[in-house]
């Protein structure tokens, strides 16, 4: 018989399938606060799975089966840096405190790209504004987000 007269099941089981999520192509450069939260992420995915596997919930498995293949790939990958030595320079692990045109002053840490949160103040090494900030110092003028910023301070 073709199996297109065989009735599937309700739904189907595409979520048995579920796409893994992107590996970024950059060096998976993390603190080591980030390295913590991908461990913590890891033990509280293990935790999930065992459950989901309990319960036999089958959506919960493709979801935490994919996600524990991203983070065990991003521990696997992470490359621990250490927090900069010098602060005459922006580097990766350094907090930078910008004034804009406005007057506004913002401050970042620059970090992993799993462990970044903009909204929490700190940025991707690779986002353009931490590109724009790496190798330079206080007093240096950058262009950031449309507008020019000056780096006022390096910690």
């Amino acid at each position: 018989m073709s199996s297109a007269f065989v009735k599937e099941v309700e739904g189907g089981e595409a979520f048995e399938d579920l796409p893994d999520r992107p590996i970024s192509p950059h060096p998976n450069f993390v603190t080591h606060e980030g390295l913590a939260l991908i461990e913590a992420e890891l033990t509280r995915l293990h935790a999930e799975h065992a459950a989901a596997q309990a319960a036999e919930d089958k959506i919960a498995l493709a979801k935490t089966s994919r996600d524990l293949r991203y983070w065990s790939a991003r521990r696997a990958s992470a490359q621990v840096v250490d927090p900069p030595k010098d602060a005459s320079e922006v580097h990766f692990g350094s907090t930078v405190t910008i004034e804009r045109d406005d007057g506004r002053r913002q401050t970042f840490r620059i970090v992993g790209e799993d462990e970044a949160d903009p909204a929490k103040g700190s940025i991707s090494f690779v986002s353009p504004l931490a590109q724009a900030l790496t190798g330079k110092s206080v007093g240096e003028v950058v262009h950031a987000g449309g507008s020019d910023a000056e780096i006022v301070a390096i910690t």
